[in-house]
């Protein structure tokens, strides 16, 4: 019987990569399902997926209200809540999705990088899954899954660039498959939602009811919207301006940001708990100057990209991909999004709630890798499979980006056009 479910299974394989669709499947028809799970940080997810992309069922536990009052996330306390939710998160995926465990074809979980106080949670919970019911698992890159998420809403071919922009992460990165991806730079200090997070509880946003319940980089995004007055009237200096690479560093920008609430706070002579009389303003500037950056490095990026013909011909398409959690931020997509049209090229992201971390984009993975015969490391040998602190996402192109020199000649963007905010 499994002899004959997986001759049926890799048929079908073999049909959509010659171009045949799936067809939608509930139960015993012919399309792979697989159950997706994700503790990488902070939050408990998991998603059941066809292989045509349809979600049958997804959950997710968010810890962030519990890390708020900790000033950021405490591993051992983001594990303790991972241990008590994995099970009900997995649970109430199957519930939703009216399938039980022996209805999948494969287990998908992130194994790589992360917390790895973290990460062992839902590895041990998958591997429970997979042995008890005698199913593949399929190891899956955190960052390489946040990277193809996109392509399950829309169609975007190989190859691609793509931006990677989370709490954690920044990186840029040509993707040329499920298997192929080349580094092209990544942060050399603070991760950009590291950064907005930080000012943003710096700035004591959350004393405001309207931004209390919002994540620092959101706050910020829509205190920068209300600004009504100078919206240059805080200077943050470009980062990296003189080294024609595509390497990031927010921690000057975080630094400058403190350094001038200081000011103003002594200025103002403000109580510990007030805010500054501006903060609309200078959320605008700081975050101007955090948008800002990314443009630069990532036009410099798409400029590497042609000028060495990592697309194989001139009239393929050409895509950046602005994915992470950092993607959700409109100011920052549309800016990335008005720089790639200058050069041929169609932004796109993820739905804003595939964004963050999320079970759906780890099942996701699991289907393209299935998908495209990338199974070297799906295995029914789970005692080989363990979780990874740290990880490449690929080749690393770093000193050959250095190497080409790249001098940029800057598009013009409009950063916050409402608030005539532009870019030089």
């Amino acid at each position: 019987m499994i002899l004959t479910q997986c001759k049926v299974f890799w048929k079908v394989v073999k049909l959509v990569k010659n171009g045949t669709l799936f067809r939608s499947r509930h139960l015993s028809t012919n399309s792979p399902i697989v159950l997706g799970i994700e503790t990488s940080c902070d939050d408990t997810g998991a998603a059941l997926l066809t292989g045509d992309g349809k979600v049958l069922g997804e959950y997710i536990h968010s810890q962030q209200n519990s890390h708020l009052r900790f000033g950021g996330i405490i591993p051992p306390v983001a594990q303790d809540i991972h241990r008590a939710n994995i099970e009900n998160v997995v649970q109430k995926t199957f519930e939703l999705a009216k399938l039980t465990p022996k209805d999948i074809d494969a287990v998908a979980v992130t194994n790589r990088p992360g917390l790895p106080l973290s990460l062992i949670v839902g590895m041990r919970y998958a591997k429970h899954i997979a042995r008890t019911y005698n199913k593949p698992l399929i190891p899956i890159h955190h960052m390489q899954a946040h990277a193809l998420m996109a392509r399950m809403t829309a169609t975007i071919p190989f190859p691609f660039l793509c931006l990677l922009v989370s709490g954690g992460h920044s990186l840029l990165v040509f993707v040329e498959g499920t298997a192929r991806f080349r580094l092209l730079g990544e942060t050399l200090d603070d991760a950009p939602g590291e950064a907005l997070d930080k000012i943003a509880r710096r700035l004591k946003l959350r004393n405001i009811a309207e931004y209390a319940q919002m994540s620092g980089g959101q706050a910020i995004e829509v205190a920068a919207r209300t600004a009504s007055s100078d919206t240059a009237a805080y200077d943050f200096p470009l980062p990296l301006a003189k080294y024609r690479d595509c390497q990031f560093s927010f921690a000057g920008l975080k630094n400058t940001a403190t350094r001038h609430i200081l000011e103003q706070e002594s200025k103002h002579n403000l109580a510990p708990d007030a805010l500054l009389p501006d903060y609309e303003s200078f959320c605008a500037c700081f975050l101007k100057g955090v948008t800002r950056h990314m443009l630069h490095r990532t036009q410099r990026a798409i400029e590497y990209c042609e000028r060495f013909k990592l697309y194989n011909s001139e009239s393929q398409s050409r895509s950046l991909v602005i994915s992470g959690g950092v993607a959700c931020n409109d100011v920052i997509f549309g800016a990335l999004s008005s720089m790639a049209s200058h050069f041929g090229y169609s932004a796109y992201r993820p739905p804003k709630n595939l964004c963050t971390d999320n079970g759906t984009m780890i099942a996701w993975n699991g289907v393209e890798k299935l998908l495209a015969n990338d199974t070297v490391d799906m295995t029914r040998d789970y005692g080989t499979v363990d979780i990874s602190g740290k990880c490449p996402i690929g080749e690393s192109l770093i000193d050959d980006v250095k190497a080409a020199n790249i001098a940029c000649k800057w598009a013009k963007v409009d950063i916050l056009p409402n608030n005539n905010v532009t870019r030089q």
